[in-house]
């Protein structure tokens, strides 16, 4: 007996609709990354393992997955290390390529391989699946597609300002009013770690701190314990766990707070025009709001760091994320290269549309017209007419066989097909076509030769 054939934990198959429905996802953040004026990229699935490890932190390290060496590569290991059972001495001598973790670090290792043909500042796109080996659960996955846009080789703040326009004009676009972009940066997180006397310990800082709404206050304050930072300095974090007001409330707090930490001061000052600009202009349905706590894990970023919550009232991690690196290139070799760059999460998104049903009806229309089969004669009459449709974008098609039109009836209705003609020898004769509206169930006749008409109904 044959087994079962599953897939692996944390991937997925897609179905015709769900494919319909994250192209549309996919269709509407491409329409404003060109509106934008970004231009689009492709990086191979995966890259070197000196490119990925060490850009992530200890933790994104972890979560690479290792791709083995073709051949027998087990025969390139010596018995002292194979009998160690030590995988982390084991690992460099069966494996020298990964599966990408972000789109990110690639994009640097293209952007140094490709410096001499490419104009800066250059603003590109890049829309591909990375692998994570995290653990599954609603929302996470171990495959997912990644949507990016960065910009290399300017460090004017402009940037921060039109990624979060162009947040806000993608979730517009998918009518996901209410998405609120938090905001802050890294040189606040590094002037608070400098002010409580914590600054050696800065990358332990930040990523507990990162797990506030995670682990929660009592959480963040244990890890921190653990990494070696005091109680002191804890208690003087403390009162950013519950910082509150508007953003002018929240600026004029920390700018107090940082008064003597030069860094601090210059994150402030950064984050306070990226403010002022954007509600002196408006947005059309996010909301922009600092949060202090925000640090997202990861080493490369040094400025602004964004993180984009869905509305309230659904219960998802961040649907996008991104931020400020100022020499992410630097480390293949290039340097005082400013990056900052934005993702968007595909599948939260989906999930989030899907839960608030927000995708539109047509979205999962495979075909707006179906033609039945009444035998040889009329199918090539009918296959004629389905061919003048198509011609003129309408998507339409021929039932294949010439079975029990009850039979063709119940496949339009179970693929949602609005329209359904009849083409008998009747219709033939007189050569007209019928159009049955499978919503209201009225009827329509009209002229074979001439289906402008229907066409134009449509």
């Amino acid at each position: 007996m044959a087994q079962k054939p599953s897939i692996p934990k944390g991937t997925r198959d897609f179905s015709p609709s769900e494919v319909a429905k994250r192209n549309y996802i996919f269709d509407t953040i491409k329409r404003h990354f060109q509106t934008f004026g970004f231009q689009p990229i492709e990086t191979p699935s995966f890259e070197n393992s000196s490119t990925l490890l060490g850009k992530y932190g200890e933790e994104g390290d972890r979560l690479i997955f290792k791709i083995l060496n073709s051949g027998d590569f087990i025969s390139k290991v010596d018995d002292f290390t194979y009998s160690s059972k030590n995988s982390s001495s084991i690992a460099p001598k069966i494996t020298e390529k990964a599966l990408r973790y972000d789109l990110t670090v690639p994009f640097a290792r293209y952007v140094v391989m490709h410096q001499n043909e490419i104009d800066f500042p250059f603003k590109r796109y890049q829309i591909q699946p990375v692998w994570r080996a995290d653990r599954p659960q609603k929302g996470r996955f171990r495959e997912f597609y990644q949507c990016d846009a960065d910009v290399v080789g300017s460090n004017s703040l402009i940037q921060e300002i039109e990624f979060i326009q162009l947040y806000d004009a993608v979730f517009t676009d998918l009518k996901l009013d209410g998405a609120t972009i938090k905001l802050n940066n890294r040189k606040i997180l590094s002037g608070i770690a400098e002010t409580i006397g914590a600054k050696d310990l800065l990358i332990d800082f930040t990523i507990a701190l990162d797990k506030l709404d995670k682990i929660g206050e009592d959480g963040v304050i244990k890890e921190m314990l653990e990494k070696g930072i005091s109680e002191k300095s804890i208690e003087k974090l403390s009162p950013l766990f519950t910082l509150k007001g508007n953003n002018k409330e929240q600026l004029a707090v920390l700018k107090q707070l940082l008064s003597n930490s030069d860094e601090g001061s210059t994150g402030v000052e950064e984050l306070s025009f990226i403010v002022e600009t954007i509600e002196s202009m408006g947005l059309q349905s996010a909301n922009l709001t600092i949060d202090v706590t925000l640090a997202r894990g990861l080493n490369y970023y040094t400025g602004a760091i964004f993180e984009v919550a869905a509305p309230d009232g659904v219960k998802m991690g961040s649907i996008g994320g991104g931020g400020r690196y100022d020499d992410l290139t630097g480390i293949f070799g290039l340097k005082d290269v400013s990056g900052v760059g934005i993702s968007f999460g595909l599948d939260r998104i989906y999930l989030v549309l899907e839960e608030l049903e927000l995708f539109p009806e047509s979205v999962d229309q495979s075909l707006q017209v179906l033609c039945l089969n009444f035998g040889d004669t009329e199918a090539l009459s009918a296959l004629r007419l389905v061919n003048s449709l198509r011609k003129v974008g309408v998507k339409a098609d021929l039932y294949p066989s010439n079975s029990k039109i009850q039979k063709q009836f119940k496949f339009a209705n179970n693929k949602n097909v609005p329209f359904v003609i009849l083409l008998g020898e009747e219709e033939l004769k007189n050569s007209t076509f019928i159009v049955k509206n499978m919503s209201s169930g009225t009827q329509e006749t009209y002229d074979l030769k001439n289906p402008e008409k229907f066409i134009q109904s449509l």
